[in-house]
């Protein structure tokens, strides 16, 4: 995995290099004071920080996780896009998360067995969590799902089955269009919203949704900022 670090004023054009693409083995960076964590089964995943954004170019499958277990009743909100500009690397495709992340084996450590997953999706299902894979499968679906790790390896309609489903245009992705997502967790509920238009709600038992966000993206050229979290 390759890391490039920048950060600029792109008002003034300056442009501050502050370190070249890291070690393979340099998974952790910081952006705005918090810690994240790359998982990547390529090595070929390239982030660079502009100011607040992340420009992210993921060759392969990949999963940041925001290193902070959330808790109780909170709110995740963020904005993405996917710029496409003819390079190889941009693909219209997948915008995915994973929240309320949890690993059985070490509930209050999600990196604990991150080598083991590498950012290979399959090995995701060994997570409980739940999850949204907006334009996926080449654009064409925007999915809800909720895993279940005690079904791993086992069955796969009850380790990961589909809740909802989208397959209309409204749906799905749109090249340079900018989405902002809102992710609630309350004791009771938890829902995903973008753009203002809530697409996902189901309700879930106390501490369902105690867990790690990530961001999860697979070929494909994504911005991502403005991520901010806040108890409700």
């Amino acid at each position: 995995m390759k890391i490039l670090l920048l950060n600029f004023k792109l008002l003034f054009g300056l442009l501050l290099l502050f370190a070249a693409c890291s070690h393979p083995s340099d998974h952790n960076y910081y952006l705005n004071g918090s810690i994240w964590h790359a998982e990547d089964d390529s090595d070929e995943l390239c982030i660079t920080i502009l100011g607040d954004t992340l420009d992210i170019v993921s060759p392969g499958g990949m999963t940041l996780w925001y290193s902070k277990q959330l808790k109780g009743n909170y709110e995740i909100s963020y904005a993405a896009s996917m710029p496409m500009q003819g390079s190889e690397v941009d693909r219209l495709s997948d915008l995915n998360c994973f929240w309320g992340a949890k690993d059985p084996l070490y509930p209050n450590d999600i990196l604990a067995r991150s080598q083991f997953r590498n950012g290979t999706f399959s090995n995701y299902n060994s997570l409980d969590l739940f999850y949204v894979g907006y334009g996926g499968n080449y654009n064409s679906t925007t999915r809800f799902r909720r895993y279940y790790a005690e079904f791993y390896e086992k069955n796969d309609s009850l380790n990961k089955p589909l809740i909802e489903e989208y397959t209309d245009a409204e749906n799905l992705l749109e090249a340079g269009k900018w989405y902002h997502i809102v992710i609630t967790v309350t004791q009771e509920i938890t829902s995903y919203t973008i753009n203002g238009k809530e697409l996902f709600c189901i309700p879930i038992q106390p501490g369902d949704g105690n867990g790690y966000f990530g961001l999860r993206l697979f070929q494909n050229h994504t911005l991502f900022t403005g991520f901010n979290v806040k108890q409700l």
